[in-house]
């Protein structure tokens, strides 16, 4: 367990917590003193029912080392499963402190080839099993704060380098995570006011999900660091969601290894205004010297140069 015990007496819902990230993150607020609530459905990287509890598996390995746990196996991409999640986390432990959204699996195709099912599913688990647990908290939160209880309450999403820049092969998967950056910044101005921060992560790990990608980074010989651990993701995640981390919020960090990066979003770049409406003809010479002066986009994943 861990010395600073910087989350004791706090009680953490963490989506996807059976396996990968999820489960680094689970195992690492309990080291931190935290109530974990774990909840996973138990399926296949493909999003397809699995068999066993995973869930109940990370919840038992959090008992057995003298911390608190609770298995959940709730799809919370409904609204039942989610009101079912927090609800699991106020009716065992009396209260609801943090959430992070992790839940997702993976159906990549290139666009041509995508299935309408398999573009809807995945933004279905990643970007609707991000807003209906945060909805449900979010309602709780929002009253402790009308009652005079202000919470000091943290969500922690999770989206992807896919979703900051783009991934060929994975265009519902990168919509879906760009989507969770924008429900972040949006959450984050609509709560404070309850005592919510919201941020939301950009992690490269090796999981079930990037094993392929990530196949070549192994851990070290010698037993030296293992960059690609996903356990390297999660002290960020708990910081995020302690107190600690007070006046952070509406912010995304990109995090791999030991690496953490402040990412900044779209801004203002080289601008023309002319007063008037442009005329087409105008725009060859107007819109090729606003490109010329502006920051070159960093490539999208997978893309090959021309």
């Amino acid at each position: 367990m861990s010395a600073s015990r910087m989350c004791e007496g706090r009680v953490v819902v963490v989506t996807g917590a059976g396996r990968g990230l999820g489960r680094a993150h689970a195992l690492a607020f309990a080291a931190e003193g935290a109530r974990v609530v774990v909840n996973d459905l138990g399926v296949g990287l493909d999003g397809r029912p699995g068999a066993g509890s995973p869930a109940d598996r990370v919840a038992a390995e959090i008992r057995a080392v003298g911390g608190e746990a609770v298995a959940h196996a709730g799809d919370i991409a409904t609204t039942e499963g989610a009101a079912s999640l927090i609800g699991t986390a106020l009716e065992t432990y009396g209260r609801l402190d943090t959430l992070v959204g992790n839940a997702g699996f993976l159906r990549d195709r290139m666009l041509v080839n995508l299935d309408e099912d398999d573009w809807d599913d995945v933004l279905r688990v990643h970007l609707k099993g991000h807003f209906l647990p945060l909805k449900h908290a979010a309602a709780h939160w929002r009253a402790e704060a009308k009652a005079g209880r202000t919470p000091e309450a943290r969500i922690v999403a999770t989206s992807s380098g896919a979703g900051l820049l783009g991934s060929v092969g994975q265009g519902n998967y990168s919509a879906a995570k760009a989507g969770i950056v924008g429900l972040t910044l949006v959450a984050a101005a609509e709560l404070a006011r309850y005592g919510v921060q919201v941020n939301a992560i950009a992690p490269a790990a090796r999981t079930r999900m990037t094993e392929r990608t990530f196949a070549a980074a192994m851990a070290a010989p010698g037993g030296g660091f293992d960059a690609m651990a996903p356990e390297n993701v999660s002290p960020l995640v708990v910081w995020l969601g302690s107190a600690a981390s007070a006046g952070v919020t509406g912010r995304v960090f990109e995090t791999e290894g030991g690496r953490i990066t402040v990412m900044e979003g779209w801004r203002p770049g080289p601008t023309a205004d002319k007063g008037a409406r442009w005329h087409v003809a105008e725009l060859d010479q107007v819109v090729r010297e606003l490109l010329a002066g502006s920051r070159t986009p960093a490539p999208v994943y997978g893309a090959t140069t021309l």
